[in-house]
């Protein structure tokens, strides 16, 4: 069977549109439309449903769906052995995409490092909001994600990365600093938040809760966007905010912000791997899971 058939039925189905599919793999529309009629032709059935306004596929086209994954993913891995010698040094390309706590963090450090010890690797990180970069892990743009939650999508699979401690970060001198508060003093403490769906705001949202407090109890001040700016308001003595520990690492060790805890609250949350499901995993990727996982749990 043509794969190439398979592989452009698989991206109508999976992006609902001969256009957008087409633009994924790097073809003309007419060509991929030509691909389709040939591959139904020769199977005898109908495979999509263009009536409605999006594509989808057929009774049989879903079963079709699944088997070319696995068909395609078995190609794909038999070029990944051929392509790549099974021993010696590593070469070759880690595309990665990762919302932008993990990115903005944990991940560049981690990367270099990994970079570091093995030079004949090239990294390119991609930086984005958590949807977009499962979509992407999703059309295989990119071959692992990293995101703080997870959301329903099809052709990608999830497994637990690293678990990221969330903190309250306070200025320097002041009287939170290194101390365990009640959640009635944060009360009264400017609250810096960050943006509704960033991944640290839903966890202490969660967190609250569990004790009845919502964030429009506190005395909230700012809402800026990501950690950045939320990092930088702190900085700058305009409240107070609960963040990644690991977005202000450098800046506890300089001295320049303290962490505080509040009483009740341990807020937390599972950095996820994303994967596309089916897709044969390169020794790259998988040299460099083992080697983040090692220093992620150090």
């Amino acid at each position: 069977m043509d794969t190439r058939q398979l592989a452009a039925f698989c991206a109508v189905v999976e992006r609902r549109s001969f256009s957008q599919a087409a633009e994924q793999l790097g073809v003309t529309q007419p060509a991929v439309s030509l691909q389709i009629r040939s591959l139904e032709k020769r199977l005898g059935r109908q495979l999509l449903d263009r009536s409605g306004r999006r594509i989808e596929p057929t009774e049989a086209g879903q079963r079709l769906y699944r088997s070319a994954q696995r068909l395609l993913a078995q190609e794909e891995q038999l070029l990944a052995e051929l392509g790549e010698e099974a021993e010696g040094d590593l070469t070759g390309t880690l595309e990665i995409g990762a919302s932008t706590g993990p990115g903005g963090t944990v991940l560049p450090r981690v990367l270099g490092e990994f970079q570091r010890e093995h030079p004949g690797v090239h990294v390119a990180l991609s930086v984005s909001d958590t949807q977009h970069v499962i979509e992407q892990v999703a059309r295989r743009e990119v071959e692992l994600g990293v995101v703080g939650a997870q959301r329903r999508q099809r052709g990608v699979v999830f497994e637990p990365f690293f678990r990221d401690e969330v903190v309250l970060a306070v200025p320097r001198g002041h009287k939170f600093a290194g101390k365990t508060v009640t959640i009635d003093a944060l009360r009264k403490e400017p609250i810096v938040l960050m943006q509704e769906g960033a991944g640290v705001r839903q966890v202490i949202e969660g967190e609250l809760r569990k004790h009845g407090v919502r964030l429009r109890d506190l005395d909230v001040r700012l809402e800026l966007g990501l950690q950045e700016s939320a990092r930088s308001a702190v900085l700058a003595g305009y409240g107070v905010t609960f963040i990644s520990r690991a977005a202000i690492e450098d800046d506890v060790a300089a001295g320049t912000l303290a962490v505080a805890r509040v009483q009740g609250l341990d807020p937390s949350r599972e950095i996820t791997l994303v994967r596309s499901s089916g897709r044969a995993e390169t020794r790259v990727a998988q040299a460099f899971v083992d080697f983040a996982r090692a220093r992620l749990t150090m």
